[in-house]
């Protein structure tokens, strides 16, 4: 019997980037996904979770390319193993048991953790020889081209390498494992679910709108949201070309521009690096030199939710309400964690004692649920 795990994440940095091909910063939580199994001529996957719901839980299927079921999750672990296969990986079926820390649909990348675990399960077990950055890789494209979910490597990198990482969007993937190990997140499950498929595609269609009216005034800008060189584009240089667009274009665009430079900046608070006052107050508003260094990364994360909130437009009133008893409870910062429209808010705190208030403050507000969590280890083989 072998068993393996990954971590949930939190969306730090960046959030609805990475299918930009910007960078993004995601942080891994204590949350964790549990796979443990054995050899067998078969597939069958049982998930405890879905069991304790009185929901189906069981899952088989044979050592073959295998098709998908509508809204099934089993679907997960056959896209794991079509693509294993089809690069030509011999590997053989298991009975697998997942129990799983990470709830479903909360923006704390589920399916990312539960198809990291399930790939290091099989790595163990079947000598595969794969290394975290060909874990998130396999199970990036099991779930884009074999569940279909449009989503980017966010998910998959976060929950494979663990603890706080910068992740270059665009090939090669470049990954810079940040120092910064002592953060705490209170981490507030709305108990709203949402589906990213039903998020990213509207969201993407808006900026490719955008893009094909702007690139009759910009030369070279591209015409597809994941092919512009968005770091290269300066705000106030095509000001004037934005203001013909309509609104939502107009909105999204700012958004992207606006989210990335605010996350350069917290990328320079997590490195350590001396930033100029004047600096600080240009991004963050007069004043903002005055903060310590946990107040700034807090207030970067204040400004990059109500970019979400104001230009991206995938917030909720609850979420709102949520939000503002975190802000109340004594966090430092507050930010939606995922696609949005649901899911969870992730809160930056000084300790884990007002990491509990604030859990208990959004509970009051109607949260699903909540928890502290430090910064988690990438996925690993269990003992």
């Amino acid at each position: 019997m072998r068993k393996s795990s990954a971590p949930g994440r939190a969306d730090f940095l960046n959030t609805h980037q990475d299918y930009k091909g910007l960078p993004v910063v995601p942080a891994a939580l204590n949350l964790r996904t549990y796979c443990w199994g054995e050899p067998s001529e078969e597939f069958r996957i049982k998930s405890l979770n879905l069991e304790r719901m009185g929901e189906e839980c069981e899952d088989c299927f044979e050592v073959r390319i295998n098709s998908m079921e509508p809204r099934w999750f089993g679907n997960y672990f056959r896209g794991v193993v079509n693509v294993l296969l089809k690069r030509g990986y011999k590997i053989g079926g298991m009975r697998v048991t997942i129990d799983s820390q990470v709830p479903v649909g909360s923006g704390l990348s589920s399916s990312a953790a539960l198809e990291v675990a399930f790939l290091k399960l099989l790595d163990s077990t079947y000598g595969l020889g794969l290394d975290k950055r060909e874990i998130a890789e396999l199970a990036f494209e099991a779930e884009t081209r074999e569940v279909g979910v449009p989503c980017g490597r966010l998910d998959q990198y976060g929950c494979s390498f663990g603890g706080i990482i910068k992740l270059e969007c665009r090939p090669p993937f470049h990954v810079e494992e940040l120092p910064r190990r002592d953060l705490i997140f209170a981490v507030v499950d709305s108990g709203i679910r949402h589906s990213t498929a039903e998020i990213h595609p509207v969201r993407q269609r808006e900026i490719n709108d955008g893009l094909r009216i702007l690139a009759q005034r910009v030369k070279g800008i591209g015409t597809e949201y994941n092919t512009v060189k968005w770091e290269e584009l300066n705000e106030e240089e095509i000001a004037p070309f934005l203001e013909e667009l309509p609104p939502k274009p107009r909105m999204r665009i700012l958004f992207t521009l606006r989210q990335q430079q605010l996350t350069e900046l917290g990328l320079r608070l997590l490195r350590g690096e001396r930033i100029p006052e004047e600096e600080i107050d240009k991004l963050l508003g007069p004043g903002a030199r005055k903060l310590k260094e946990m107040e700034l990364l807090g207030e970067v994360m204040n400004q990059q939710h109500a970019l979400l909130r104001d230009l991206y437009e995938v917030s909720l009133p609850q979420l709102e309400r949520l939000r503002e008893a975190c802000l109340e409870a004594g966090a430092l910062g507050v930010k939606l964690s995922g696609a949005g429209m649901g899911g969870s808010l992730i809160a930056l705190v000084e300790s884990e004692e007002i990491g509990k208030k604030v859990v208990e403050e959004a509970k009051g507000e109607g949260a699903r649920d909540g928890w502290v969590s430090g910064i988690g280890e990438g996925v690993r083989e269990e003992k």
